[in-house]
């Protein structure tokens, strides 16, 4: 078609028109005009994104991190489908990540086997043949990365940071936790019924008649549950010196005088032993009781369960189901999530930084990488002036605060050094038994650490991660790539207001703020679990405290179920620091200087509106019960309409007056760092 001069000036009209469309600003559309910000902050900010975007059928939740964790699903999928095709050599990074998604991926052969990955194992808790037996198959379970019995690892000593301990944990049970075996409101009743059933499916799927299965699943369900009435409450683990007994090897022995230790750790890799930390030890006198009084039969159908328990996720479909069926109760989610997201989620369990390498070569430029390194600097800079300038706090605890806030290590976007990951073994014999053979890397891997010095340069999240971390045994913090990810963004493209919202306050802030909460600030500069309060300020600290235990006991996210203040309080805590902290970042900026609005919004205006997109969440009622009972941090709500308004420039944002919902007289406020 021959261009006419008029024609020419209407297309290039056009399309100047379209380049010089503003883009619509993400923060604006989210907000709901129809609620006051005075009396839902959380319902102002982010309910006009709720609105328009329901929970999918197979999510228990929807929100931010779910836009994130998609465009980095995609991404991640990017490099496995690239992986099958690149036909690598065997043993590189490129083999394993292949050969990993291919075999996960293929249902057709997955649905032909059913359990058959499984029968090996199960044989194997068919040969037992006395209660002793149990020791040497229960350490080669915790190799392989199935759960039973109880809980152990290899970590930092508590009080010796320099120092990897052997450490023993209470564990061995089905649901989440031991309150799953004994509360009575309507949702935790469901999930025990939903529990039950699965004991008594798991068990016909295995070849038990109705009876016989409806038998042996009651004789698991009871021995858990006698191993629940010893298990400590959630929010009873958040005493770091309650939970740290250390004994030595002979005492633990006596302890537990009916499990194999000797034959447990040679199995387990560990050579020399001179002390271990026990959490719990009331857990292991009942767990002692038990391996003497239940019988081998019922012990035998507790490892089977618990084998079918830890595998459903990489068998068949029909298997997977069964458990689906289960864990719905948990999350509300009506099906399950699609198998490719499914096996990502796996693969990043087992080869996560593996993945990583290739991720940051793509994904996170060094220029985002100095932005985020830069804004730690300034949380630490405006931490220093709050520590100097608290008026409860004594000169000799400020100067050691100081000290430690100095000494935080600072881990950004992905590892100087990374792991070797040659040796672990991944094929194409079956997806079950690559996550075994990962599991038994790994378990190696850790358990090797014993005996040697503690690597500090070491990341315990794969920088594509949506989440961050405060390390208080090595007094740092780990703030991996993706989780400054903001959905269909560039990093050029967001404005310091919302950065300092969105980043500073809710994940750099949050996390140095858990160097000084309620458990980390326990420990001292070196990591290490040591007084170093004078006891006074220990006391003003804990009373003020408490302000915000009953401030989040008030809560009631769904039906009559409260948020726990006391299991909640670190996040919490670290949550208004974060805020604080942020705020205090952004005034020495020269875009809150200015105060020019953007999108008709202030600074102040955009630095809250970003640290609400941070917890831009919805979650379905059998989650939010779920995570009441069972997680450290508050509802998404909770968290953002909790700690606002503690923050006088909240009021000062938004017009919040007395009378309003948000409202908080200054005297109730709380007040910490």
């Amino acid at each position: 078609m021959k261009l006419t001069p008029l024609l020419l000036c209407l297309i290039l009209f056009a399309t100047a028109c379209k380049q010089n469309t503003p883009k619509p600003d993400f923060l604006t559309t989210n907000i709901d005009t129809t609620v006051n910000p005075g009396e839902d902050f959380f319902g102002y900010a982010n309910g006009g994104w709720i609105k328009n975007n329901p929970i999918p059928a197979d999510e228990s939740s929807w929100g931010i991190g779910n836009l994130v964790q998609e465009e980095i699903y995609n991404r991640l999928k990017t490099i496995n489908d690239k992986a099958i095709t690149d036909k690598a050599a065997s043993g590189t990074v490129s083999q394993k990540i292949g050969d990993f998604w291919s075999t996960a991926m293929d249902s057709a052969k997955l649905n032909k086997e059913g359990i058959q990955p499984l029968k090996p194992l199960l044989q194997k808790i068919d040969a037992l043949q006395t209660n002793a037996d149990i020791t040497a198959l229960a350490a080669n379970f915790h190799n392989i990365g199935i759960g039973c019995i109880f809980t152990d690892y290899v970590a930092q000593d508590d009080k010796n940071s320099e120092a990897m301990a052997y450490q023993l944990m209470q564990g061995g049970l089905g649901m989440p936790n031991r309150d799953y075996y004994f509360n009575t409101d309507s949702k935790t009743v469901n999930v025990r019924n939903a529990y039950q059933q699965y004991l008594l499916e798991t068990f016909i799927q295995l070849g038990n008649d109705s009876a016989t299965a409806h038998s042996n699943a009651a004789s698991v369900y009871n021995l858990e549950r006698k191993l629940a009435i010893s298990s400590r409450k959630l929010a009873d683990l958040r005493d770091p010196y309650k939970n740290y007994h250390k004994i030595s090897l002979a005492e633990v022995k006596t302890l537990i005088p009916n499990f194999g230790w000797d034959e447990y750790l040679k199995i387990s890799g560990i050579k020399t032993l001179d002390s271990v930390i026990v959490g719990q030890p009331e857990f292991y006198t009942a767990l002692n009781n038990e391996l003497k009084m239940t019988s081998l039969a019922d012990w035998k159908n507790y490892l089977k369960i618990h084998l079918v328990l830890s595998e459903a996720a990489y068998l068949d479909d029909s298997t997977y189901q069964h458990y689906f069926d289960y864990r719905k109760a948990l999350s509300g989610t009506s099906k399950p999530r699609p198998r490719w997201k499914r096996t990502l989620d796996a693969e990043e369990h087992i080869l996560g930084e593996a993945l990583g390498q290739l991720f940051v070569k793509e994904y996170f430029p060094e220029k985002a990488k100095e932005r985020y390194s830069n804004l730690v600097e300034a949380i630490r800079d405006a931490y220093k002036e709050r520590i100097q300038h608290l008026d409860w706090m004594s000169d000799s605890t400020k100067a050691k605060a100081l000290d430690k806030l100095s000494k935080i290590t600072k881990k950004v976007g992905y590892p100087d050094k990374w792991k070797d990951f040659t040796a672990m073994q991944i094929g194409k014999e079956a997806y079950a038994t690559n996550m075994q053979h990962a599991s038994d890397w790994w378990h190696h891997y850790e358990f090797s650490k014993l005996g040697k010095p503690v690597d500090r340069t070491e990341w315990d999240m794969s920088p594509q991660t949506y989440n961050a971390y405060y390390n208080p045994s090595n007094n740092e913090i780990v703030l991996p790539a993706g989780m400054f990810t903001v959905p269909g963004m560039r990093d050029e493209e967001l404005d310091d207001a919302f950065v300092y919202g969105y980043a500073a306050a809710s994940t750099i802030g949050h996390e140095i703020t858990h160097g000084f909460d309620d458990q980390g600030r326990q420990y001292d500069a070196k990591g290490n679990l040591k007084s170093w309060w004078i006891a006074a300020d220990s006391v003003q600290f804990t009373k003020r405290t408490q302000k915000i235990i009953q401030e989040f006991n008030g809560f009631m996210p769904v039906d009559t179920l409260h948020v726990n203040g006391s299991a909640t309080q670190g996040e919490n805590i670290a949550d208004l620091g974060g805020l604080l902290l942020g705020i205090d970042a952004l005034k020495k900026t020269e875009v809150y200087q200015k105060n020019q609005t953007i999108h008709g919004q202030t600074p102040l205006q955009r630095y809250f509106l970003g640290y609400a997109y941070s917890w831009m969440i919805q979650d379905r009622k059998e989650r939010l019960a779920s995570q009441l009972m069972q997680d450290v941090h508050a509802p998404a709500k909770e968290r953002v309409n909790g700690p606002v308004v503690n923050v006088p420039e909240f009021y000062e944002a938004f017009g919040i007056k007395p009378g309003d919902k948000m409202y908080r007289a200054d005297s109730l406020r709380v007040k910490i760092w």
